[in-house]
């Protein structure tokens, strides 16, 4: 197999003669210190790190302490907690870098994780508080325990198995561990401009995706990307009584209800104009498994035509994720004067995140219900992802896993979208990057009762083990 020439590092490489243990010694290297690193996870899963303004901003400098003490602890022998400023004007989260530079001719890996995490939400939705880890059935429960802090014990967990042999092998190591990517990664760009030198790499590992199935690995090769925006729906300049006006007049609310319904076909499928699909995946969900993992209620039809992980991934899907009207609660007997909903789109891979922007402004405009004023405020937009279906990263992560779980594997799409990835290729357009996971189908990310299965957790640090052990031997 012939490697590409690294991009750090002379143009000859040194070779380096390290011993490598064998699979079986990995194996126990990395179950003789799950323990510790479960532990590590309990306790970054109590700090309440979440990006979103609303909450308390220190528990997320506090979570990236922590982190930081970790790396160190792993013997990174520079780490630093650092921020930016976009050129809007917005602070950035406290994200932690951790550096091992690569030996002359030797390739840099970047580890890629995050440490902020999804509000809690209804905490009478979740069975055990959010913030405080509970093991039930071999998985452990708290908001952050998959999405994304087992990305970052993952990462801590390798550095921990490789020890010594790593700085022997002269493979560069760089941790980047974000903190708002839950709230869309605002200054991402900005924080890979300033700090490009001490993140550029070869190689990018992104533990913050997800296995085909417990017990069943996979790496994620496409991913959908983003569209949001707002609309308003404006019928009158203030609220009338609904008796004395209703009829002739009706409210912003049905007529929003009404544009929302132009959205899809009676099928379910998308029926905006200028939409791409990308072909259709070779693997495919059984609709029994969809439905558990999804909560469908009984009775519930799936919406869509096609394979399923074609409707999941290589379709476009359209949500309305929010809506602004009066409350039951407040509501009061008057023709409602207007409404907003907020839509969220995931466009295919393939599909350029402008063009579906314009296109789906053109539908709501174009389709105003009884001439009322639609205004369109456009939001974030977050290109799509294809990885390349074979490369010397790519066959060398398919080997790791194959002996971290016993079996091949599954190369899946994921219909989330991960924008900052176009960033990262923006900066670094020749490194190859890897979407690996460390969820499972009911690890319920973002919502209540988030967790991930521990012994899955362990066969993903024991694939990265295994992975950086073989970039480093070449």
């Amino acid at each position: 197999m012939t490697d590409a020439p690294p991009t750090h590092g002379p143009d000859q490489p040194t070779t380096r003669a390290v011993t490598q243990p064998g699979a079986a010694a990995w194996r126990e290297r990395v179950a003789a210190q799950f323990p510790r690193l479960r532990a590590d996870l309990e306790d970054l899963v109590r700090i309440p790190s979440v990006s979103n303004a609303a909450f308390d901003q220190r528990h997320v400098r506090a979570s990236a302490d922590a982190v930081a003490a970790l790396l160190a602890d792993a013997g990174m022998p520079q780490v630093q907690v650092l921020t930016v400023t976009a050129p809007d004007g917005r602070d950035g989260a406290p994200a932690v870098v951790a550096c091992r530079p690569a030996a002359p001719g030797a390739r840099t890996v970047l580890l890629y994780a995050h440490h902020d995490v999804q509000p809690p939400g209804d905490d009478a939705a979740w069975d055990s508080e959010p913030f405080v880890p509970v093991e039930r059935d071999g998985r452990l429960y708290g908001r952050g325990a998959a999405d994304d802090k087992a990305g970052v014990v993952a990462h801590l967990g390798a550095l921990r198995a490789l020890g010594d042999q790593l700085a022997q092998s002269g493979l560069g190591v760089t941790v980047f561990v974000e903190g708002e990517e839950e709230i869309g990664s605002p200054t991402f760009a900005a924080f890979l401009a300033t700090y490009r030198d001490l993140l550029e790499a070869d190689v990018i590992v992104v533990a913050d995706s997800s296995n085909w199935r417990v017990g069943v690995p996979a790496l994620t090769t496409s991913l959908r990307g983003l569209v949001d925006l707002e609309v308003e729906v404006a019928v009158l300049d203030h609220a009338v009584h609904s008796g004395m006006f209703g009829g002739p007049v009706l409210d912003a609310l049905t007529l929003l209800s009404r544009l929302i319904a132009t959205l899809h076909d009676d099928a379910g499928d998308v029926a905006v104009d200028g939409l791409v699909s990308a072909p259709d995946p070779t693997v495919d969900l059984d609709e029994a498994d969809l439905r558990a993992d999804a909560a469908v209620l009984d009775g519930v039809r799936l919406a869509g035509t096609g394979p399923l992980t074609a409707r999941l991934w290589t379709k476009p899907a359209l949500a309305v994720i929010g809506i602004d009207a009066p409350s039951v609660a407040r509501a009061s007997n008057t023709v409602t004067p207007r409404a907003t909903a907020k839509l969220s789109l995931r466009i295919a891979p393939g599909q350029d995140p402008a063009d579906a922007l314009a296109a789906l402004r053109a539908h709501l405009t174009q389709h105003a219900p009884f001439g009322a004023r639609v205004t369109v405020r456009d939001g974030e937009l977050g290109k799509p992802f294809q990885a390349p279906a074979d490369s010397d990263a790519m066959r060398a992560a398919r080997r790791a896993f194959e002996e971290a779980w016993g079996t091949p594997p599954v190369d899946i799409g994921v219909g989330g979208s991960i924008p900052f990835i176009a960033d990262l290729l923006g900066q670094f357009p020749d490194a190859a990057i890897l979407v690996t996971g460390v969820e499972d189908p009911d690890s319920r990310a973002h919502g209540a009762n988030e967790s991930v299965h521990l012994a899955e957790l362990e066969r993903v640090v024991l694939a990265e083990a295994l992975l950086l052990a073989e970039l480093g031997r070449r």
